[in-house]
């Protein structure tokens, strides 16, 4: 917008919004604890913020990800690149349950094997979120899956099976359209000669025994299937990877610690790997991570002063069939995560805002918790100033608006679940 930055903008916003809460009595304290209270609950996403960023970094010193692009290179093609990137992500995310530690991990690599055998990056961000936002979504590890049963009050895996009606249609949509693109793209030529180069340069500046450099990863998702929290299986993987830049990389101690910070540049004369090895740091969250504070400051007014609860209550007293409730639940999920740039904040407000309407139309509470997940968790990575959206567009290196139009699943599962409900299919009826 004519050059400002989405920061200023934010900020021009909260001084707006603060003056209409002013103008509703709402004394100056009472602002900043609004502000304040939307910060403190978003602390957890905080903190993952800043270990992504040592993850990230720790990853690419310790040969991780030049040890997955060197080996992916062998054996992805463009014409199965997407679709199995897809799969990859998919499986990666529900073992997790963390959509953040897939882009930050899997995603990053994904994209450094796509630049090299000349796949579309804009197409290989949106399958890569296609992939991280289906087992976030689904994962019985996910924190935002947790959240949307419990104050939906329904049980975990109730919420789950509910979910699998739509979210499978939308997943098998979705593959079969990279599928039909990666198709197109047999006709493309494998940059042989780059691909070596590639490899040789990442071999002269890593050891990249598998046994060794994957066993950060490996760490991770084991701790995440013994549902350990993210932030313990973070902090560990980052401790190994540490530990094998200095006894197995032979990196100077000093050199790995500082990286953890802020991560430099690798310097093997080829421009897209010098860049991708160079990302990380806690440092390098610092954008991301401002502009996060600053929308759920915004988003602690909008709330807490009741100005989004006003907007939503206007559309639900007019709403009197099912699919039309499915519809705005998804919708209103959409414009509290354009109002507050946070899932969990959204994901409460329109749980607490529908559970009424639902007993009423007498629909299974699972239903109300997988549209409030479909109208937040799967729309969150598609703006740019939501915590998660600014994460993935740092982390990938490739603004959110970019990307969007081929996030396929996102896309499609808003509307693959309303048009269920129009048909009443997978409205669990009778088994609240």
């Amino acid at each position: 917008m004519a050059g400002i930055s989405i920061h200023v903008l934010i900020f021009i916003c909260i001084i707006w919004v603060s003056i209409h809460a002013a103008y509703l009595n709402y004394s100056y304290t009472d602002i900043q604890r609004m502000m304040s209270d939307s910060i403190h609950n978003a602390l957890p996403a905080i903190y993952i913020f800043i270990l992504m960023g040592m993850v990230i970094a720790s990853f690419m010193y310790s040969g991780t990800i030049a040890s997955l692009i060197f080996y992916g290179l062998s054996l992805l093609t463009p014409t199965i690149f997407l679709p199995i990137g897809l799969i990859l992500c998919c499986l990666m995310s529900v073992a997790t349950g963390t959509s953040w530690g897939t882009v930050g991990t899997v995603g990053v690599v994904l994209i450094g094997i796509a630049d090299a055998i000349h796949i579309p990056i804009l197409l290989a961000a949106g399958m890569i979120v296609s992939g991280a936002t289906f087992g976030d979504k689904l994962s019985p590890l996910s924190d935002t899956t947790n959240l949307a049963a419990m104050t939906a009050g329904v049980g975990l895996y109730q919420h789950i099976h509910a979910m699998l009606y739509t979210t499978l249609p939308s997943f098998i949509l979705a593959l079969c359209l990279f599928s039909v693109i990666g198709w197109q793209l047999n006709g493309s030529e494998m940059p042989i000669e780059q691909i070596s180069a590639i490899q040789t340069a990442l071999a002269s500046l890593f050891y990249l025994n598998l046994w060794i450099t994957l066993l950060p990863l490996a760490c991770m998702l084991v701790l995440s299937l013994l549902r350990f929290s993210p932030t313990i299986c973070m902090t560990c993987s980052i401790v190994i990877a540490v530990i094998i830049s200095i006894l197995y990389q032979d990196k100077p101690i000093v050199e790995v610690l500082n990286i953890l910070w802020l991560n430099t540049p690798a310097n093997t004369g080829i421009e897209s790997i010098d860049a991708l090895l160079g990302r990380g740091g806690i440092y390098s969250m610092a954008w991301t991570l401002i502009l996060s504070l600053m929308a759920l400051a915004l988003g602690g007014i909008l709330y807490q002063a009741k100005f989004l609860t006003v907007l939503i209550n206007s559309f639900i007293s007019k709403i009197r069939r099912v699919g039309s409730l499915v519809a705005t639940t998804i919708t209103a999920g959409l414009v509290s995560n354009l109002g507050m740039g946070e899932a969990y904040i959204s994901i409460i407000l329109n749980c607490q805002l529908f559970k009424a309407l639902y007993t009423k139309l007498e629909l299974n509470h699972a239903i109300l918790s997988r549209s409030v997940e479909e109208g937040t968790t799967v729309t969150t990575p598609l703006i740019p100033w939501t915590t998660a959206g600014a994460f993935y567009a740092v982390t990938l290196g490739i603004a959110v608006l970019d990307y969007a139009p081929y996030a396929f699943f996102n896309l499609l599962n808003p509307i693959v679940s309303v048009l269920m409900a129009i048909a009443g299919i997978g409205l669990l009826k009778g088994r609240r």
